[in-house]
């Protein structure tokens, strides 16, 4: 394999089985041999964090904490989808697109060989109102300063079960958020879109994406469950 090092997103609306998926990723890597660092989008590299979560608490009245089944809360955050809250959030994103080019900087740089991020700039994006021609530009300008992960992964999955999983936001915002996600992919080309599905389904596409960004062959044919590997020659 070669020594080059990789680095890949997982992004996706909230509930998608991102968490699932990364520590899945995550243990097959380590299996390798090779070493693994996930770094964490809103505690690592999004900018004026609590003034996000204090804006969203005070001014928008939203709930605080993570929804759960057991526990639902009504968020109000990212699905404040007014023209002030969009122009705030293209200050706050452009911030974040030059901490995402610092922290990819830093992370190559250290002793991990494979880095994972859990969510990325384009979970950001995918807050804007993209149907718009200067939205749309302004994305693909920002884009050319953050760097381009080896895989972009972004889970697809069905709205109402992403809110059954993780009941935080309304769910006309979900689909929405959904579309978002899949406009997104169409403006930037090159995110790898996992579509919904059984939870080990997923997990095998995900894999197979690394197993060739990584220098492996599978040899098992398309939708079988094992997968047998070996090192690309």
């Amino acid at each position: 394999m070669s020594s080059h090092k990789r680095f890949v997103s997982f992004s996706g609306v909230d509930g998608a089985g991102k968490s699932t998926q990364i520590a899945a990723l995550r243990s097959w890597v380590e299996a390798q041999g090779l070493r693994v660092k996930t770094i964490t989008f809103w505690d690592n590299i999004a900018c004026l964090t609590q003034v996000r979560e204090g804006a969203g608490h005070k001014i928008f009245k939203g709930e605080k904490g993570v929804g759960s089944p057991e526990a639902p809360v009504n968020r109000r955050d990212k699905n404040v989808q007014s023209w002030p809250m969009t122009c705030v959030r293209f200050g706050l994103y452009t911030l974040d697109a030059f901490s995402t080019r610092r922290n990819v900087k830093r992370a190559l740089a250290g002793d991990a060989d494979f880095i994972i991020f859990d969510r990325y700039i384009y979970d950001q994006f995918a807050n804007l109102k993209l149907r718009s021609p200067f939205v749309r530009a302004w994305v693909k300008m920002l884009m050319k300063i953050v760097p381009r992960p080896d895989i972009s992964y972004v889970l697809d999955a069905d709205p109402k079960a992403a809110r059954a999983r993780k009941p935080e936001y309304p769910l006309d915002f979900i689909y929405i958020n959904r579309r978002a996600y899949l406009d997104l992919a169409d403006i930037l080309g090159g995110l790898t879109i996992i579509s919904p599905g059984p939870v080990q389904q997923m997990q095998a596409d995900v894999l197979r994406h690394a197993f060739r960004a990584m220098g492996f062959q599978e040899t098992a044919k398309p939708g079988e469950p094992e997968v047998t590997l070996q090192r690309a020659s």
